[in-house]
This record gives structure tokens, C-alpha cells and sequence, in this order.
């Protein structure tokens, strides 16, 4: 039964992330969403709020962290892999939101590509990605 418990939590955090996803253009204010949808290697930036385009961001950031480690956590029951996330996450957060800002501020069409894909890595859970195979093959590696 506990098992069925755990994997019934970790569904529904999985559901949460893909509800963020889904729900995205009327939960986080992001300009770019509809900008990368289009041709946007011929068209310039969209005009944005900077500090509002960086506060949504950040929160979706945080919201995509902690489901993230919710899911980390109860498909591992490991504090040290929990612990391991959250700093790998918090490093993550500064250094990938300090390169988007710049992006962001000097948007040019030479740097789209790249600003897409670091906006990817702080919106969507990739880093989920990178890290449940880590810890898997981390725990049958030891047995």
C-alpha cells in the first residue's frame, strides 16, 4: 500500500508540472511564449516589462523546483539526493537567470537561438530530466 501512495504523490506532481505547462500563457506573464512559436529568427524581440518578464520567470522557476524536488524525493526517499538538488537547482537558478537577463536586455536576432534555449531550461522542468536518470543509475550502481 505505501508504494501505491508513493507513486499516487508522484503522479500528482508530475500532473502539476504538465498543468503548468498547459496553463502557461494565463498563469505567468511571458512575451516570448508567442515570439518562439513564430518564425522568430527574421522578427524583432517583443516588447517587454523587464522586471515582470524576470519575476514570472523566477516564479515559474520556483513552482517547476519544488514539484521537481517533490518528485526527486519520493521516487528516491534520499535526503542527500534531495539536498544535492536543491543546490544543484539553486546554482542552476543564478547562473542560467543572470545570462537570461543579459539576453533579454540585448536582445539581437544572432542571440534568439540562445536565448530560447535558456529560457527553456528555466521554465520547464529539463533539469527534472537530467537528474531523475542521474539518481537511478546512482542507486543501482551501489547494489
Amino acid at each position: 500500500m505505501q508504494n501505491i501512495q508513493r507513486y499516487s504523490i508522484i503522479f500528482l506532481l508530475f500532473i502539476g508540472l504538465v498543468l503548468i505547462r498547459a496553463f502557461e500563457t494565463d498563469l505567468f506573464y511571458d512575451p516570448f511564449l508567442e515570439f518562439f512559436k513564430n518564425d522568430y529568427l527574421f522578427l524583432d524581440a517583443p516588447v517587454f516589462d523587464t522586471l515582470k518578464l524576470m519575476a514570472f520567470t523566477s516564479l515559474r522557476y520556483l513552482i517547476n523546483t519544488i514539484l521537481s524536488l517533490g518528485i526527486i524525493y519520493f521516487a528516491f526517499k534520499n535526503v542527500g539526493a534531495l539536498k544535492f538538488s536543491a543546490v544543484f537547482y539553486a546554482v542552476a537558478y543564478v547562473i542560467l537567470i543572470l545570462i537570461f537577463l543579459f539576453l533579454v536586455l540585448h536582445a539581437k536576432q544572432n542571440n534568439y537561438f540562445f536565448l530560447f534555449n535558456i529560457r527553456r531550461f528555466l521554465i520547464q522542468p529539463l533539469l527534472l530530466l537530467l537528474l531523475l536518470p542521474a539518481f537511478y543509475y546512482q542507486k543501482h550502481i551501489k547494489n
